[in-house]
């Protein structure tokens, strides 16, 4: 049965109710599906117009612009009465801003649904889901009225789909608990649960934003990007090969000052005619694109600083004026969350905060309001330690347990001699046995070349990979990759392990508790009798190497917000305004924001929370977190 909490309403669809009705109703209940209806889609400016509440049986419709949802608190903030939204975040949001309510023990179906279809490309919407359980196909167009309403009464059809969707909430909810149980995937889809009112947290908070800091931060951007501008066409006329691109004669009029005309014709924002000058260099160069320009560009000047323009000019674009059009209606930069990839990683969008450049000039754009400051925590080594607990490579482990230089200790191992031959007077490497970082310039290049491969091949970087990034011959990074192996033969054996698990079965799991399934889409029983599916099955084996490292590290990561959360909500019970707020984060790195008078407390509990949390999975407590303050974000 549906019911209208509202204006009086003759509608046939539809019994009154009065907000108490619903209260008295939904306090029995042990789950409820929620919903809202909505303005628009930015939450600081657009309103909540409906709210929706119930289960299989009765659902409730409120117009939230006649009608306060306040008496429900108890109901919403329950940790008894589960709540079950599709996309969450966005629901979570608006109740927050137009109700101040904050939501507490939730279902996301939305979630749940990428929990169980990790790596399967096919859609997640509601009406998606919908269609996928049920066979029953819902009405968009009636939800995109809700836009435009400006008022008006609520339309019979906009009652009914907006109970509608609340009784499929908790049908889905069931069908997919079926589905968790039979796949093992309980443990992550609780997880995934909890950190979506993190992550919602997160959205809510928003960073400050110093304008005319960033704007500075665009023009010296614009005028680097101008001068390398200059120096492709100088570097171009210098080279002989090259001398077709030479202007022989030069056009000017009364207006244009002669230090500006140009000697070239090339446009360096053509990829066409941009290739057909390094073809010139490179006959079988096919495309300027960044990863092919990159294994080029220590090869040639001009390439190097063309790269170099390129990277100039994605500043000025991406994180120049335009950037500033994410601004929202409180003047803050709220990025929207993506929870799950493929790998249980975290994306960000409208902007994607997780791009931004780890140079700390942009960065420390993003301030603390007075009498607060940045507090950041984040986990040394954090894929390093799990690639050495999973392997239970001896010699990583004692480096760990000892505080050394993993990636020092490593090349010393792989060079041998000519490491030892490298070490220059009072070499930091060697002082008191400390087996630290230095900067003897040798240690220094052959510590690299090892740090690239301690992280790349674990993604599956191979030969062709570490050349490009070294800047070495093929041959040279094959023999690399082969006595870094012969040195770790148990990280060989642990990615192998993972790598065939992947090509065997057609998934691969992160490391318990959660364990976290990614799905391969192009795997079938018969793949490895295919002569046409090396190149699939070359693609499984590097994502089944590198899915249960980043996953793992996602995971605690994860686990370290909801015990963040739990700390802010649960245990300091603030009565004013709370002194913590999280804003931010970054692969293995949270960002919050503290009241100065509670920093020296704040910093080491926030430690504290994510050793925890990092305890978990990497069970031997090697893995240990950071922390920073400031009064901007910092990397």
């Amino acid at each position: 049965m549906i019911y209208f909490v509202g204006p009086d309403s003759i509608l046939p669809c539809c019994e009154t109710a009065t907000i108490n009705d619903v209260v008295e109703y939904c306090q029995t209940k042990k789950y409820l599906g929620v919903d809202t209806e909505t303005e628009g889609f930015d939450f600081t400016c657009k309103k909540m117009i409906m709210f929706q509440i119930g289960d299989t049986t009765n659902q409730y419709v409120i117009d939230t612009r006649h009608v306060s949802i306040e008496p429900l608190r108890s109901v919403l903030e329950s940790k008894d009465i589960e709540k079950i939204f599709h996309n969450a975040k966005f629901d979570y949001k608006f109740i927050l801003k137009w109700a101040d309510i904050k939501c507490e023990h939730v279902f996301d179906t939305f979630l749940t649904e990428l929990v169980l279809n990790c790596g399967k490309k096919i859609g997640f919407g509601l009406a998606d889901v919908v269609k996928r359980y049920f066979g029953d196909t819902l009405n968009k167009e009636t939800r995109n009225l809700f836009i435009k309403l400006e008022g008006n009464p609520f339309t019979q059809d906009q009652i009914v789909y907006g109970a509608k969707d609340v009784e499929y909430l908790c049908r889905i909810k069931w069908e997919q608990r079926h589905k968790l149980t039979e796949l093992q995937l309980g443990p992550v889809a609780n997880l995934e649960n909890q950190a979506v009112l993190a992550f919602a947290d997160m959205e809510y908070n928003g960073l400050d934003l110093d304008i005319q800091q960033w704007k500075s931060l665009e023009g010296a951007n614009t005028t680097r990007a101008d001068a390398l501008l200059i120096n492709l066409d100088e570097t171009l006329t210098e080279d002989s090969k090259l001398e077709k691109f030479v202007s022989r004669y030069i056009q000017s009029d009364m207006f244009t000052p002669i230090e500006e005309l140009r000697k070239v014709d090339v446009k360096w924002t053509s990829p066409k005619q941009v290739l057909e000058v390094f073809q010139c260099l490179i006959p079988s160069l096919e495309n300027v694109n960044g990863k092919e320009m990159y294994k080029h560009r220590y090869r040639h000047e001009i390439i190097n600083t063309y790269v170099q323009y390129k990277e100039a000019m994605k500043l000025c674009t991406s994180y120049g004026e335009a950037f500033l059009k994410n601004l929202k209606g409180d003047n803050r930069i709220h990025t929207s969350f993506h929870q799950i990839l493929d790998t249980g990683r975290v994306s960000s969008s409208k902007p994607n905060m997780q791009q931004i450049p780890a140079d700390n000039s942009f960065r420390n754009c993003f301030t603390a309001p007075d009498g607060w400051s940045f507090v950041s925590a984040d986990y040394s080594s954090q894929e390093l330690n799990v690639i050495a607990f999973g392997s239970k490579d001896p010699v990583w482990l004692k480096a760990l347990e000892e505080g050394q230089d993993l990636h020092s200790t490593c090349a010393e191992l792989v060079y041998d001699k000519q490491w030892l031959d490298a070490a220059e007077d009072n070499c930091a490497y060697y002082y008191n046995n400390a087996k630290q970082k230095c900067n003897c310039k040798e240690h220094k290049k052959l510590r690299t070349n090892v740090k690239t491969i301690n992280f790349g091949l674990a993604y599956g970087m191979g030969p062709n990979k570490l050349s490009d990034t070294l800047n070495i011959s093929v041959e040279g990074a094959k023999e690399l990759i082969e006595k870094y192996f012969q040195t770790f033969p148990s990280i060989k054996g642990f990615l192998e392990k993972l790598g065939n698990y992947g090509k065997k079965y057609g998934y691969i799991k992160t490391f318990p508790p959660y364990n976290r399934k990614r799905w391969f889409t192009t795997w079938h029983p018969r793949i490895h009798q295919s002569k046409s599916s090396s190149f699939e099955l070359g693609s499984i084996e590097r994502a089944s190497k590198n899915t249960p490292i980043q996953g793992a590290s996602a995971d605690m990561t994860k686990l370290a917000l909801v015990r963040i959360r739990e700390y802010i909500n649960e245990i300091l019970h603030w009565k004013d305004e709370c002194p913590i707020k999280v804003v931010m984060t970054v692969h293995d790195q949270i960002d919050t924001i503290c009241r100065d008078d509670y920093l020296d407390t704040w910093k080491k509990d926030i430690v504290m929370l994510m050793e925890w949390a990092a305890k978990d999975i990497v069970t031997n407590g090697l893995l240990k977190a950071e922390v920073t303050v400031s009064d901007c974000w910092e990397k």
